[in-house]
């Protein structure tokens, strides 16, 4: 089979739930630990042995901050090929939409792929909007929440989680999906890893040079923004405690059971 070349578009989230919001409402992460996003690490894995098995070169990116590069350098350490950074306070604040228009335009750039690889979420904002919205913009059909996923050629063939059990697809390449947590677990550095990955040159990319129309980027290109943020007690929930012979009787009153 021909070998492909992939994109993995990966986040950086804190590595804490002490996070604090700004005056804006968006979240303060200058101050904390940041991590991979745990259903990156699914893509990243699939995307390593996909080339493995077919040849062909994997690249990571991310937008976000200068000392992201350091998530970055630990997946080379890990297999990838190419690492890229999309950096500019013009990004800071981007809703999923002004995200997905920043990485499309990065993917066009770096581009072209075969198939591109996203976690189904991030941890720091659970929407799951990012991928699917990018293989929009990108005209490309997009296979959400995945559990496993191999190629036939050039036909990729994913298993997709739902509520009611697996469904089997298969779409032509180009493609994107997005991968759940856990499905696949990042394999460990290597010692030859470590060392590619002090070296690795990293592409270091700017809204200007990839054709990014800066009042499509950030909070000035969000059409959504937070606007009242409220804390609840971890783990209270407005529950109320009954007996088993009171939802017995509940149920009975549904006429579920006779």
């Amino acid at each position: 089979s021909p070998a492909v070349n992939i994109l993995c578009l990966i986040k950086q989230v804190p590595d804490s739930l002490e996070v604090h919001m700004g005056s804006d409402l968006t979240l303060q992460r200058d101050f904390v630990a940041q991590v991979l996003n745990k259903a990156d690490e699914s893509a990243v894995e699939l995307a390593l042995q996909l080339r493995d098995q077919h040849g062909g070169t994997v690249t990571a990116m991310t937008m976000g901050p200068a000392r992201a590069e350091g998530t970055l350098r630990e997946l080379v350490a890990r297999g990838v090929d190419h690492i890229a950074l999309l950096t500019s306070p013009k990004c800071a604040g981007s809703d999923t939409l002004a995200t997905a228009r920043a990485l499309a335009k990065t993917v066009e750039y770096l581009g072209p792929f075969d198939l591109i690889l996203f976690g189904r979420r991030a941890a720091d904002g659970e929407t799951g909007q990012v991928g699917p919205m990018t293989a929009a913009l990108l005209d490309i059909p997009c296979i959400a929440n995945c559990v496993s996923a191999h190629l036939e050629g050039d036909t990729l063939c994913a298993d997709q989680l739902t509520e009611d059990g697996n469904i089997h697809w298969q779409t032509k390449l180009p493609a994107a999906i997005t991968m759940c947590d856990w499905s696949y677990a990042l394999r460990l550095p290597t010692l030859m890893g470590l060392r590619k990955a002090k070296k690795a040159d990293i592409r270091m990319l700017t809204p200007e040079e990839i054709g990014l129309d800066v009042q499509e980027a950030g909070l000035k290109g969000s059409p959504t923004r937070v606007v009242k943020a409220s804390a609840r007690p971890a783990g209270v929930r407005p529950t109320k405690k009954i007996t088993v012979q009171e939802a017995v009787e509940i149920i009975r009153s549904l006429e579920v059971v006779p």
